[in-house]
């Protein structure tokens, strides 16, 4: 175990020092009006989450796109500024309809994720990637979520000829080797927040991973199966029997958005991601009185859940807009990654990272 005191003392470490594995070369600001993408100018992480506040603010007034992905406000209120859109690629089909835009940052959480899995295993088909986020940030239709370019659903790996995108996953027809890899691709090599999944495939995969040899008070961890652990990685969710739905952590794009909204809204550039809270519907309320209570109009809340009439049910918890801006956002600090004890043989032939190659911890683990 690492103590409490010095786990903190190196959160800071951790985030430079996991980011620059996902990120490994310099960030570059998307080419636009026919711009050669070589003359564009190019940042490091480092050089971006070091610049100073007057810095920052001429970045925003004289070149935005310097500064790449912005990532604004939270997953189901949030902005995307300076999208990025996923790009075809033979080992990924993105899904017909599909919304497939976000920051440069969740695009290279992908193709970490994904490769992994076909560095493990050859001839592996493509996977499917439906949506992630609008190429102009703000909310899809479908989702209540997928606003801030940092969420992603992915299809599932299927057995030869069954299943294509969207089919409910089986113990029948679910590639469970390659699955359980792109999962612990996502926990392991990159910096995931979450992964929502139905606890139905939670048990295929945590049964699997066991039966392969990887360590059960990790799974335990890693799966809300497992314990029932909320701080689970892979929770349950209902409606995701179909896909995964990962959220990742973005920390060159959350932290600039973070300090760059103040000032995004005061140049009216953007406007205030709206905010919203949860409501848990009592016997007799109406979306009339939902919307006195918390001064917003009965169209932003049927908007907000994806609702064509006004009925609400008693005991649903509901997503209510507000009219004020969000309450600003904490620096983010990258949690340390949740690393796996062992490596059984079937995972071996990928080198997996360690807590002394991400944060140069050793002895003390």
């Amino acid at each position: 175990m690492i103590p409490r005191l010095r786990v903190v003392a190196r959160l800071v470490l951790a985030a430079w020092s996991a980011f620059a594995v996902t990120l490994a070369a310099p960030l570059q600001a998307p080419a636009s009006n026919g711009e050669d993408p070589a003359a564009a100018r190019r940042d490091t992480p480092a050089s971006l989450l070091s610049l100073s506040d007057e810095e920052l603010r001429k970045r925003i007034e004289s070149d935005l796109t310097s500064l790449g992905s912005l990532s604004i406000g939270t997953p189901g209120g949030g902005l995307l500024l300076n999208a990025a859109a996923l790009p075809p690629g033979p080992r990924w089909e993105i899904a017909p309809g599909a919304d497939a835009c976000g920051t440069s940052e969740t695009i290279a959480a992908i193709q970490v994720a994904v490769d992994t899995v076909c560095e493990l295993f050859a001839d592996t088909p493509p996977i499917a990637i439906g949506d992630m986020s609008d190429c102009s940030g703000g909310r899809l239709k479908r989702h209540q979520t997928h606003q801030a370019g940092r969420d992603v659903d992915f299809g599932f790996y299927y057995k030869p000829g069954k299943g294509t995108w969207y089919a409910p996953g089986t113990a029948a027809n679910l590639d469970l080797a390659r699955n359980w890899a792109l999962v612990r691709a996502l926990v392991v090599r990159t910096d995931v927040e979450a992964i929502l999944l139905d606890r139905r495939i939670q048990r295929l995969l945590y049964r699997h991973a066991l039966s392969i040899g990887e360590e059960k008070d990790w799974l335990d961890r890693v799966f809300q199966v497992g314990k029932g652990s909320p701080d689970a990685t892979v929770r349950h969710v209902p409606r995701h029997r179909t896909h995964y739905h990962v959220r990742f952590y973005n920390l060159v794009a959350q932290e600039l958005g973070r300090r760059a909204h103040p000032t995004l809204v005061e140049l009216q550039i953007i406007k205030p991601p709206v905010y919203s809270v949860a409501h848990v519907v009592r016997r007799g309320e109406t979306m009339g009185h939902l919307a006195a209570r918390y001064g917003t109009s009965v169209r932003a809340i049927k908007q907000a859940n994806g609702l064509t009439t006004t009925r609400l049910r008693a005991g649903r918890t509901y997503r209510i807009p507000m009219r004020t801006p969000a309450p600003p956002p904490q620096p983010l600090v990258l949690p340390l990654r949740l690393l796996p004890p062992q490596t059984p043989a079937a995972m071996t032939s990928v080198e997996w990272p360690t807590l002394g190659s991400l944060y140069g911890i050793f002895a003390d683990r």
